[in-house]
This record gives C-alpha cells, structure tokens and sequence, in this order.
C-alpha cells in the first residue's frame, strides 16, 4: 500500500479495503479472543512474524488501530530476524520436539495453510467464493508464469461461468511492472495480488 501511496496513487481506488492477514489476525486476536478469555486488549501483545519488512511499517499505520487507538500488531520481526535470534540463543529447529501447537481458533484449514505464501490469500478467497457460488471444491489452482515478467504468475479460474483472471507477484519490482500494466490500461487481470 506504502508504494502505491508514493509510486501510483492513481491507483489507490483499486486496493482493496481489507486489512492484510497480518492486520486481521491482530485485530481478532484483541477483540474476539480477548473476549473469549476475558483478557483486557492492552495486556495482549501481538507479534507477527513475517518474510516481508514491510509488514513493519504496516503494523505502525494508525488507521490499522482499533476504535480505541489499540494497534493490531505491536512489533514484527522478519523471518531472518527470528534466524538469527536462533541462532544467537543456540536453538536448532531440527532438534526441536515436536508437540501440539495452540489452536485458539480451532482446527486449521487448507486456505490457513497457504495464506502465507505467495498468492495464499488470492487462491484462499477464489476457493471460498468458488464454493459458496457452486456448492463444490475448487480443484487445483494452475499458475503459469507471464510472458516477459519474471516472478509473476497468472492463472485463469472459472466460477459459475465468469472467468476470472488472476496475477501474483513477488516483490516490488515485480509490482511495478503490474501496475504500469494497470496504468496504461491493458492489465488483462481481475484480481491481482502483490
């Protein structure tokens, strides 16, 4: 969102409105679980742990703050940061026991599986409208990768007899190259996640 703002804020309009995965596990976590165990939102301190370093800056958004002006996310550190913490604390993850992990939202789901990855959460929500539109499961999700834009990805799914075209992205150069696409006005795309 931060390099739109800056880049192409003419494009701002076509974001969607919906917190990231991140910012929705946040707020969750301070409202309903806190509800759930009767625990006050400013004892709860949520950290996410992320590849992207901009889910930092994200998580300091004061628009991304509940009603009361409680973050949803109060630090993140990378996936390199959390390494090198291991490493410093001489804790190998292959001598880790295995054990049961907390499940305050009960049984995990395959769209809880892949929203990390890249394009987690753009296949999470074409499965969930997929099945409320036809009642049945969509099958696997066939990414090819677009012609003269390394690390982008574009897949074509139908529902309910529309066809919805779809891109993935990782990182922001490859972003830049979408958004001059949507700028110029020949993205074929419907639903494109960066």
């Amino acid at each position: 969102v931060k390099y739109a703002e800056i880049y192409y804020p003419e494009l701002l309009p076509n974001i969607s409105t919906c917190k990231s995965p991140q910012e929705m596990m946040g707020a969750t976590i301070k409202s309903y679980l806190a509800q759930k165990q009767n625990i006050d939102p400013k004892d709860i301190f949520v950290v996410s742990v992320m590849p992207c370093t901009a889910k930092k800056f994200e998580a300091q958004r004061p628009e991304l703050s509940s009603a009361a002006g409680i973050a949803d996310v109060d630090a993140v550190i990378t996936t390199r940061q959390l390494n090198r913490m291991m490493q410093v604390f001489g804790i190998e993850f292959g001598s880790l026991e295995e054990e049961e992990y907390d499940r305050p939202f009960g049984a995990p789901t395959g769209s809880g599986d892949i929203f990390a990855a890249s394009g987690g959460v753009m296949e999470s929500a074409l499965r969930t409208a997929f099945h409320l539109l036809t009642g049945a499961d969509l099958e696997k999700v066939d990414f090819e990768d677009v012609r003269g834009m390394t690390g982008v990805k574009e897949a074509a799914v139908t529902i309910a007899g529309k066809t919805i075209r779809i891109a993935v992205a990782n990182r922001l150069g490859n972003a830049r190259q979408i958004a001059e696409r949507v700028k110029q006005g020949d993205a074929p795309w419907d639903f494109i996640e960066i």
